[in-house]
Parts: structure tokens; sequence; C-alpha cells
């Protein structure tokens, strides 16, 4: 789907402090926007995800991951004695992960806003 012409729905995100993170603890569960298609067709653009800090990064699960400073989401697979986090759209490219250390949450469900019956709930 082409957002060409469209406006962008930008959300600004102020920086934190180190340490300051107000009532939120890091061990909550916290949702995001999809943006772009890097993980099309399982993910719109727009869809909703509810990711899970503290969940179990396993093969094939959907994460949310700081590879280099740049948070992105993924599907984590197994790739030997390695990790791969991997684009469902063939348009991206994979990263390659020695451990685990960059993961930061695993997605546990999708929404797509305005359409009631389209969640979809991972890792169950």
């Amino acid at each position: 789907m082409s957002t060409a012409g469209k406006p962008r729905r930008t959300i600004p995100i102020a920086p934190v402090a180190e340490g300051d993170h107000g009532a939120c603890s890091g061990s909550e569960s916290f949702a995001l926007m999809v943006l772009g298609d890097s993980m099309a067709p399982e993910f719109a653009e727009g869809d909703v995800i509810v990711i899970e800090p503290d969940g179990l990064a396993t093969d094939g699960a959907y994460v949310l991951a700081d590879p280099g400073g740049e948070w992105i989401f993924r599907q984590l697979v197994s790739a030997g004695d390695r990790w791969r986090l991997r684009p469902l759209n063939p348009r991206y490219p994979a990263i390659d992960l020695d451990d685990l250390s960059a993961v930061r949450g695993v997605v546990i469900q999708r929404t797509t806003p305005g359409k009631r019956k389209s969640t979809t709930r991972y890792g169950e």
C-alpha cells in the first residue's frame, strides 16, 4: 500500500534522562505502531504491536531489537551457533547477531486499528 501524497503521522518522542523512566517499569509491556513495510505481509504499516520486554525470545519469534543504536522490529531466526534478525519483506537485509543481548522484547500481539477482529496473539 502506497502512502504517497498522504501526510505521515509522526509521534515525537522526547529523550529521557538515564534512569528517569517515570512510572513505567522496564519489565512492563508496551505498544508500538509499525512503520514501513519491512515486516509485510504479516505486519502492515499502522498495525499496533504489543511488546513483552521479559518475553522468551525463541527461534521464529517476532522481536524488537537494538543491534547497533537503532531499534528495529524483525523475526528472530536461529542460524547455526548465531542468530539472525530477518525481515519478512525480502527487499530488506537480515542482520546477524552473535547472541541475544540486542533483543529488547518479544511481540505478543498485533492489532490493526479500526478492525475489531484483526487481533493476532503470538507466543502462546
